[in-house]
Order: C-alpha cells, then structure tokens, then sequence
C-alpha cells in the first residue's frame, strides 16, 4: 500500500518512529466518540453479529460419573464456558452440552466397586476389583447407601445389587459433580447419554450410514472404518471380532446427531489424553457429510503448586486434586482466571500462594483492583455511575498522553472480543485487559479525576465510567466477578 487515505478529521498527527514504524493519534472527536459509543452501550460494548444465524454446540467437561471433578476438569469447565461466552457476544447462538459416559466397562468397574465397598461397610471381606475405584468417596457412598436401606442392602443377590450399585453410584456423582459446576459458576443446557444412544437405535444408524458411504469394510471378523482416507493416520475398528462395539462408534453416533440437531459447528473441548482421537473423529463425520463441522481444543494438564512443592491429591480420592478442593481455597473468580491464563494447549502450573496473593502480583487481583479503583471515584464523588452521561460533556478535554492511549486500548475491545472467538482462544481477552488495568492504574496514579475542574472532571469522569465498563465486560467473559469493592 503506498497510500492511505483516512476519513475526514479521524487523526490529528501522523509521525514518523523511527524505521518502519508511523504513529498515527486520533483527533479529540474520535477519542470523543470512543467514549460516547462504550457508555451509551454499556453492557453491549464489544458485542458484535459476526455470528449472528449460526448455532454452535459446545461440549465441555464431559467428565465420566465414576468420580469428583479434578482440575483437569476444573480447567476445561472455565475454557468451555468462557468459549460460549465468546461465541454468544459475537451473536452466535450456542448450546453448552455435557455427555454423559453412563454405559461401558468403566461403570460396570464403578458398580462393582461400590458393591465392594457395601460389604466392607457391613464388616465382610470384600476386594476392590482390578481396575476399580479405591477413592474414599466410595467408601463415604457406601455408607449413605446402608444407612438409607438398611444392612438388608448387603444381603441383595449380586446381579441385582449391581444394577441398583451402578445407578445409584452414577446418579450420586452426577449429582456431585453439578453441584461443583454450579459452585464454579458454569451453566449447562443441556445433558446427553452415551445409554441413550444404545436405547434410541442410533448407532445401528450411524453403522448404516457409514456403510452408505463406501468406507466400512470386514477384516479378520471385525468391521473397520476407512478413516485413512480422510487424514487418519490408520483405520479405525467399529465392531470388534466378538460383536462388541469399540468406544468409537458411539462417539461418531453421538456426533452425527449433533448436526442432525441442526447445529452449524460443533466444539468439543477435550482432555491431553483425547490428542490422537481427532484425526479419527475428523474423519468419520467427513464421511458422514459434515467436513467443516467439527473442531476439538485440547486442555493440557494442570500442576497444582504451594509453598513450592507440587500438590498431586485429595484425601477423598486418593490419585487427583479435585476442582472444588482448589476453588475453595483459592475462590472461583482466582481459580476462572489462572485456568484461563494460558493457551489450553499449553502445559499449566497453578500457583495457589500467588492466587491468594491481595497485590499487584496476583494478576486477577490487579485487574479487579483497576476496576474497584474506577468504581471507587464514583462512590467518593457521591455519584451512581450507571448514570454517567456524555451528552455536553467536553470530552476534547482529555488529552493528556495516558488518557489518549488509554481511551486508543479502550476501543480495541470489540475487536479483541472478535479475534478472541475466532480462535476460540480466552487467553486473548486476560492479555488484554490486564493491560486496560495497567493503562487504568497509570492514568489513576498520575491524573485526578474529582476536583480539578468542573469541565475536566466531568471529561474524566466519563473515562473513568468507560474504563469501569470495558474492564468488567471483559471480566464476564471469562466468568469473573468485577467488584465494586476490595
């Protein structure tokens, strides 16, 4: 471009910074109606309709119902969610959707388990089977069971005591885990069943589709999909030698009836350990007719750190650092933002001294403090700033370099929030506002807003509003509080 021709009063100088680089600074008018355009929107400042008639289905957590939620979860929770939020303030229409793993061998293991645990709490010798559950939480299970119905409970002939384990087991996790999500500020819409699939005929369905497509073939009494075809690194069995089905066909099954759903796009949020299954689960749906519908974000791990030194369990289970152990020590608002800190595809330490810290370390504190601060100037002046209003205000008064460059960061929003949702990346929104809170504590330090003037108060006043605003949008979504008072 050897040219660039700016609307009518847009800039007020233009220089040259050294090799390569050109500032451009906004006349008084612009920086006017950046302020004038966040207060008049208020909560609605950084929404855009990009998305507007698209639905996305977003599937997050998705933990089995055989345990507490860890933070592994903990951490995929506060990236699926923030992901809708995302998604909602650029006008998609979005589904949050958990998927329950209620069928399988695992919860044959978890049925088996409690049913050990039952005979243990009525004093008979009973063993954990192999590749069950020792958590405590079974063991605190089993003893609400016998107390509920009785020591009779233990006396039930086996296969019966199975099937009431296993529901009973199932419907007391989920029931735990909802309480936890609720606890850590996530809503889900809507609840999916592996059972469900099983019940409602669908994977014989999804068989027939598959065979449709000119993919599936028998080998060595097994019926494989071609997935090679479509950038798997090998083909993927369905139905193995005995008949049984692999966990393979009920994921694809479950997926085909997304889009049957009518949802545009679906996103899986999904743990390290699900790497190698998105080639596979890319290619059964291009099979199926859905090559742009799929996408997975991968969460790595969390390490949990205090006092230097790694934390690796809970008492209650035994193997992992359950999600609610960490919120409740660190608070939700914390354990939100240092979950959404980084990349999810990067490895995550958690630090909870820092997250405990109450200074400008602690970057969530910094931030919230920027925002308290801006609410603080109102309450000091007596004024409700939902009131604030632009309207004679001589807003060309603000031109100090700090208001300039704060009120420039201030209108980047909108297309921060656009980036941020495309990528489907929350990282993007903390990088950004943890620098509005440094432009915000700067200009705070150096600049005073009440009694300096009648017409520069006011101007400041406004940028104070502006500033309270973008931060606590921001803050929301990630599902972090923006508190009026610290």
């Amino acid at each position: 471009m050897s040219r660039l021709d700016a609307p009518a009063g847009l800039l007020s100088e233009v220089t040259i910074a050294g090799p390569g680089f050109i500032n451009f600074r906004l006349a008084g008018s612009a920086l006017a109606e950046t302020l004038e355009c966040i207060v008049r929107e208020d909560a609605r400042f950084g929404q855009t309709q990009s998305g507007a008639g698209r639905t996305v289905n977003v599937e997050f957590v998705s933990a089995n119902p055989t345990g507490p939620l860890h933070v592994g979860h903990g951490r995929g929770a506060a990236l699926g969610d923030a992901v809708a939020s995302l998604l909602e303030a650029t006008g998609h229409e979005v589904v949050r959707e958990f998927y329950i793993n209620d069928a399988g061998v695992q919860i044959e293991r978890l049925a088996e388990s409690l049913w050990a645990r039952v005979q243990q709490t009525v004093g008979r010798d009973a063993v954990i089977p192999e590749n069950g559950y020792h958590g405590e939480y079974l063991r605190d299970l089993a003893r609400e069971v016998v107390a509920e119905r009785g020591e009779s409970f233990a006396d039930l002939d086996e296969t019966e005591a199975l099937i009431a384990c296993r529901d009973l087991a199932v419907t007391r996790q989920r029931e735990e885990q909802d309480r936890d999500l609720a606890e850590f500020g996530v809503h889900i819409d809507v609840y999916s069943l592996e059972s469900e699939l099983y019940r409602s005929g669908q994977l014989d369905q999804t068989l027939a589709a598959l065979h449709d497509s000119g993919l599936t073939y028998d080998r060595d009494g097994a019926l494989w999909l071609r997935t090679s075809d479509h950038g798997d690194e090998k083909d993927r069995v369905l139905r193995k030698s005995d008949g049984a089905y692999t966990y393979f066909l009920p994921d694809i099954a479950y997926h085909r009836g997304k889009a049957e759903r009518g949802f545009d796009r679906a996103i899986d949020i999904w743990g390290a350990d699900h790497h190698g299954y998105i080639a596979r689960m890319r290619a059964a749906l291009v099979a199926l007719g859905h090559p742009e519908f799929f996408h997975a974000v991968i969460v790595q791990l969390v390490r949990i750190m205090r006092e230097g030194a790694e934390v690796k369990f809970s008492k209650r289970t035994g193997d992992i650092v359950e999600l609610r152990d960490l919120f409740e020590q660190t608070g939700v608002d914390a354990a939100r933002y240092f979950f959404l800190m980084r990349r999810a595809e990067a490895q995550f330490v958690f630090d909870i001294d820092l997250a405990l810290k109450q200074s400008d370390d602690n970057p969530v504190y910094y931030v919230q403090y920027a925002h308290t601060r801006m609410a603080g100037i109102f309450r000091n002046a007596g004024i409700d700033p939902a009131t604030t209003a632009t309207d004679g205000v001589e807003l060309e008064l603000l031109v100090e370099h700090a208001e300039q460059e704060l009120i420039n960061r201030l209108a980047d929003f909108p297309a921060v929030v656009e980036s941020a949702a495309r990528a489907l990346e929350p990282h993007r929104i903390i990088s950004y506002v943890e620098d509005v809170a440094r432009l915000v504590n700067s200009w705070y330090h150096h600049h005073r807003v009440l009694g300096v003037g009648g017409a520069l108060s006011d101007a400041r006043l406004v940028l104070a509003r502006a500033s309270q605003i973008v931060i606590r949008n921001a803050l929301n979504l990630l599902g972090v509080s923006a508190p009026e008072r610290m």
